[in-house]
C-alpha cells in the first residue's frame, strides 16, 4: 500500500471514530444533527482598569483581541483604548494584541474598553475539517509548558493501562481519566488556576486551566498534539449580565483535524460529558491560543504562562493591579 493510501486509510479510521464518538448517545445526535449547529450573536464588553500607576511614569500594554476565525464572526463596535497603539501577532502561535505606552490620569488609572460583536458557532464533531498546520506549530504543539511538563507524577494516572495508538481513542481515555481524577473546585486560598499540572496531579481539583494543562501534557507526552485556547464562558441564559472571568478549553490533532476538549464543563455538567468529548457549545468568545507566550513587541519580563488580560510592564517589571469587568448582551 502506498503512503498515500495508508494516509486516507488513517484518516478514515479517524473519521469513523469521530462518528462514533458523535453517536454515544444515537436519538439525540440524530436529533442534534437536523436541526443543525447552534449558532449565537452577542456583545462582549472586555473592560479593564489599570491602577495605581506612578506619577509620571509611562506603562507598556498589551491587550489581547478577539479575532474571527473557523468558530467565530468578531467585529468591534466600540474602543476606549489610549492613542497610538499598534496591532500585531505574536510571532508562534499568531495570537491578535494591540500594544501601547501610557501615561496614566491624575487618579493613576488607564482605562480600557472594547466591545465586540461576535457571531459563535458551535463545534461538532462530525463537522470538522481538514487543516493543515504548519510544522513549527506542531512541532510546539508537541512539546512541554514551563507548567505542564511532559515527565512526571501525573504520567500514574495512565501507568498500567493500555493506551490506544489512535489519537481519538486514546485522547478519549485521557478525557475520562481527567474527569473522573479531577473535581471542578476553586477554594479559597489555592493556587489554582495556574494550569500547574503537577501541582493538580496533587490537589485533585482545580479550574478550567487545571484540567485542561494537564491534558494537553497528557496527549503530548502521548505523542498527540494538543493545544490551549483561553477565552471566555456566555452565561447559556440569553440576556444579558455580567461574565465573571475567563475559560479555557483544549483541542488534540487527529489526523489532519483539531478536535475540541472541554473537560472541566463536563466535570460540572456529567449529563454533558460525552458532547463535551469533540463539541463545543456556542456559549463562549475565544481569545488566544497557547502557553508560554512571547509577545510583540517582546515584554521584558518572561513568558506568559498564558493571555487574556492586560499584560502590563513599568520601567521593566510586571504591573499586575487591574480591576476587571466583563459582560455580555445577546443581539436577536
Amino acid at each position: 500500500m502506498s503512503a498515500r493510501s495508508l494516509r486516507r486509510a488513517a484518516l478514515g479510521a479517524t473519521a469513523l471514530l469521530l462518528a462514533a464518538a458523535a453517536l454515544t448517545n444515537a436519538p439525540a445526535a440524530a436529533a442534534e444533527e437536523k436541526k443543525g449547529p447552534a449558532t449565537r450573536t452577542f456583545e462582549f464588553t472586555y473592560e479593564v482598569t489599570i491602577t495605581d500607576v506612578p506619577a509620571g511614569k509611562k506603562a507598556r500594554v498589551w491587550l489581547p483581541l478577539a479575532a474571527s476565525g473557523d468558530s467565530q464572526d468578531v467585529a468591534v463596535v466600540s474602543r476606549r483604548l489610549p492613542p497610538d497603539g499598534k496591532v500585531g501577532k505574536d510571532a508562534l502561535y499568531g495570537n491578535a494584541m494591540e500594544y501601547f505606552e501610557a501615561a496614566a490620569g491624575p487618579d493613576g488609572k488607564i482605562p480600557l474598553r472594547v466591545v465586540y460583536r461576535v457571531t459563535r458557532k458551535e463545534v461538532r464533531f462530525a463537522g470538522l475539517r481538514e487543516k493543515p498546520e504548519k510544522d513549527a506549530l506542531l512541532k510546539r504543539f508537541l512539546q512541554a509548558d514551563r507548567l505542564g511538563p511532559l515527565q512526571g507524577k501525573h504520567l500514574d494516572l495512565v501507568k498500567g493501562r493500555k493506551m490506544p495508538t489512535e489519537p481519538v481513542a486514546a485522547a478519549r481515555v485521557l478525557y475520562d481519566v481527567i474527569d473522573e481524577t479531577m473535581k471542578y473546585d476553586k477554594p479559597d486560598g489555592q493556587p489554582w488556576g495556574r494550569g500547574d499540572v503537577l501541582w493538580a496531579c496533587d490537589s485533585r481539583f482545580g479550574n478550567c486551566s487545571d484540567f485542561h494543562g494537564l491534558f494537553v501534557a497528557l496527549a503530548r507526552a502521548q505523542g498527540i498534539p494538543a493545544k490551549f485556547e483561553c477565552g471566555f464562558p456566555i452565561p447559556a441564559a440569553h440576556g444579558s449580565g455580567a461574565v465573571g472571568g475567563y475559560h479555557c478549553w483544549a483541542w488534540f490533532r487527529a489526523g489532519e483535524r483539531w478536535v475540541p476538549v472541554d473537560i472541566s464543563e463536563a466535570n460540572k455538567d456529567p449529563a454533558r460529558k460525552d458532547y463535551f468529548f469533540g463539541n463545543l457549545d456556542a456559549n463562549r468568545v475565544g481569545f488566544t491560543t497557547g502557553r508560554d507566550v512571547e509577545l510583540t513587541p517582546k515584554q521584558d519580563g518572561p513568558p506568559l504562562n498564558f493571555f487574556i488580560f492586560p499584560y502590563v510592564e513599568i520601567d521593566g517589571k510586571e504591573h499586575t493591579r487591574q480591576v476587571r469587568k466583563f459582560a455580555y448582551r445577546d443581539v436577536e
